[in-house]
């Protein structure tokens, strides 16, 4: 589920069907029961006190119109009467009125409420257990300022003009890469640039190649393309400095999780050159920090649980001020393989799943479960999942609307 096939043929066994999947496993967990809500609880524990303290006043009515010498009948008319008056019967219509009322002001700044009760549990929520991708992210990948350049006289502009040449275009984009350098580079200023020879990915090679010919008559080959992929282009001899310094920083990159693309060209003697690299990650939304500094204001915590790369959700948590103690999936809980329901011991993962700031590379059981530990451990925790569309069918989402109460498909898990 998300992967696309945009080309070529394969042969595949399917394994899974259904409810047995992991996305299958997680959706019976959520529909398996119909929990009440916080508000509901604190309406009962209300109307049973208040019931049982009518019940006791008007026993003790009762008990004086008898004493005081009137006839059973009337004392126990006037008894009943009083003790369905007492009784708060209108308690519940006049807590959804008020819900109504809210739900109203809330829809004004955006907030989309589809069950009333649900805003009583956002008001009491203490964690915030988001997904990474569309909701913390743009779910768009964007070219980054830090451009590391290896020939002199360029920029990233000129590399981002270079890496245009080695693919087409003046035509659509073919794939991701393509799509990310024609938003971002001046191909307006390729109009007089012909193309007399190309080469399209291919995942054997790992890059394309093209061969160009400037208004000048200079002809050159261009090349993008995966950076180890690039570097055995280069004479090891002659640029083995820039081999050095350009694998040192492609490593320094994939700690911090940022993705990146090497660019080359063939110089007038026809060696191949490294230009440079284009370094790309899916940047946090422009009120994402905010958002998190103020819900830790409000006292509530935030969690990133994603299923994405280890190193992309730390330069995420980094750039976003949400702690640096992130973890994979080993040592989180899983379903019971016969049960299909959380194991016995669940709660032994709890401090474990507390002091982490987050998560990466889960899967959707492990969403549940995670917060399925925190509401045992005391937590007010709603547990809601994220919906699930491959980056190929939403290149560019808008920003996340507010969904307070829709348990199949919000953007954030309360």
């Amino acid at each position: 589920m998300g992967s696309t096939v945009v080309r070529g043929e394969v042969e595949g066994t399917a394994e899974c069907t259904g409810p047995n999947t992991f996305f299958g496993r997680t959706a019976a967990l959520l529909q398996g029961g119909d929990e009440s809500s916080n508000l509901d609880k604190l309406l009962m524990k209300i109307m049973i006190v208040l019931v049982f303290l009518s019940m006791t006043l008007c026993g003790i009515a009762f008990g004086y119109l008898l004493s005081s010498g009137e006839h059973v009948r009337d004392a126990l008319s006037f008894t009943v009467v009083l003790l369905v008056a007492s009784i708060p019967i209108a308690i519940e219509i006049v807590c959804t009125t008020t819900l109504a009322l809210g739900s109203r002001e809330l829809a004004k700044d955006g907030a989309i409420v589809s069950r009333l009760a649900a805003i009583e549990d956002m008001a009491g929520m203490s964690i915030l257990c988001s997904d990474k991708t569309g909701t913390l992210t743009l779910n768009k990948m964007v070219i980054q300022q830090e451009t590391p350049i290896y020939l002199e006289g360029e920029t990233q502009y000129t590399i981002l003009r270079y890496a245009a040449m080695a693919s087409k275009w003046n035509e659509p984009p073919r794939d991701a890469l393509d799509t990310l350098v024609h938003g971002c580079a001046d191909l307006a200023s390729l109009c007089d640039v012909k193309q007399t020879d190309y080469m399209p990915f291919d995942p054997t090679i790992k890059r394309t190649e093209a061969t160009v010919v400037l208004p000048r008559g200079e002809t050159f080959k261009v090349t993008k393309g995966a950076p180890h992929i690039i570097l055995q282009l280069l004479d090891q001899v002659d640029f083995a400095s820039v081999v050095a310094q350009c694998e040192k920083d492609v490593e320094a990159l994939g700690e911090r999780g940022i993705r990146s693309l090497a660019v080359a060209k063939t110089s007038s003697a026809g060696k191949w050159e490294m230009t440079g690299l284009l370094t790309f990650l899916d940047p946090p939304r422009p009120d994402t920090k905010a958002t998190i500094d103020q819900a830790r204001n409000f006292g509530v915590e935030v969690k990133m649980i994603t299923g994405d790369h280890l190193l992309i959700a730390k330069e995420t948590a980094r750039q976003l001020g949400m702690g640096q103690d992130i973890r994979d999936a080993q040592m989180l809980p899983k379903l019971d393989p016969e049960t299909k329901k959380p194991p016995a011991d669940l709660m032994d993962h709890f401090e474990y799943v507390e002091a982490t700031s987050g998560f990466a590379q889960v899967f959707p059981e492990h969403k549940f479960l995670i917060v399925e530990v925190l509401r045992r451990g005391g937590y007010k925790v709603r547990s809601f999942l994220p919906p699930s569309l491959p980056p190929s069918l939403s290149p560019s989402l808008p920003p996340p609307l507010l969904k307070v109460g829709q348990n199949d498909a919000p953007h954030n898990k309360t």
